[in-house]
């Protein structure tokens, strides 16, 4: 059983589940909502009233991914990390959830997400109740005993080297998956006017260097044709700051083929000494 730890400041205790609620052995307390999920969020860990994602760009990325514009990339992820049943697997800025429930349906994993946004995580529980939901910051702290995942995913999400290290069971498997150079490339060309961005997969795998070792790289490329309500999904839940004039040429365009792609970098926790 993977245990939960608290996050009230110099606290870190073991939470047990007590019907309704978490509770440490210093008598902090956290509330399991009605959804199911457990939110840890502590007022240092927040920059805002409201961070991560908005209701909105929750909503939007789900629509997205339901109509099936990115299951190619959503299989070949999933393949990319093969578990086994049992497995326990963490996934670090799960969003809404739809990765995490993928992993759990191709090779029923123990499953956990986590992400700092309160509606990811509310829409997330709601739809996979066969997973484990919990709020928390994890570019400050993942709130798990040490060593308690077989494998830890970051698919498009904020990256913790130590932390993804400290919860990782010896040699265990590291996903880190980021959007590559060329994705998105026709709508930012259109609407931003921005070229193709220079490549991150050579300072990701420099970041994780020391104490990750890389296995495997691959880059995943899909060029559906989007339709109007699908490019403004897409664009709301990738780019939330844009302006009157970009939102003016978002909304012109009808339909064109996107390129959606990935760069896949497998890792395998080094052993510290």
């Amino acid at each position: 059983m993977t245990l939960l730890l608290c996050t009230v400041r110099n606290c870190k205790a073991p939470l047990v589940l007590d019907e309704r609620r978490y509770v440490c052995a210093n008598a902090h307390a956290f509330d399991v909502a009605r959804s199911g999920y457990v939110n840890l969020l502590q007022p240092q860990d927040k920059r805002s009233k409201t961070p991560g994602d908005t209701p909105e760009a929750v909503a939007a990325r789900r629509r997205f991914l339901e109509r099936g514009h990115a299951a190619p990339l959503v299989d070949a992820i999933v393949r990319a990390l093969p578990l086994r049943q049992g497995d326990t697997l963490l996934d670090a800025g799960c969003g809404e959830g739809h990765h995490l429930a993928a992993f759990r349906s191709a090779y029923g994993v123990d499953a956990h997400g986590t992400d700092i946004s309160v509606p990811a995580i509310e829409l997330a529980a709601r739809r996979y109740r066969d997973c484990s939901w919990v709020v928390a910051n994890a570019d400050r702290f993942l709130p798990y005993e040490d060593a308690s995942f077989r494998a830890v995913a970051s698919i498009t999400a904020r990256m913790n080297a130590p932390e993804f290290h400290r919860v990782l069971a010896p040699a265990g498997l590291l996903l880190v998956v980021i959007p590559a150079a060329d994705d998105l490339l026709e709508l930012r060309s259109a609407i931003l006017g921005a070229g193709v961005e220079r490549d991150r997969v050579d300072r990701t795998i420099e970041a994780f260097a020391a104490t990750f070792e890389l296995e495997h790289r691959e880059r995943i490329a899909h060029t559906p044709r989007l339709d109007r309500e699908s490019i403004q999904d897409v664009m709301s839940s990738s780019y939330r700051g844009l302006r009157a004039r970009e939102r003016e040429k978002l909304e012109s365009i009808d339909a064109i083929h996107v390129t959606l792609s990935r760069d896949l970098l497998a890792f395998r926790r080094r052993a510290t000494t």
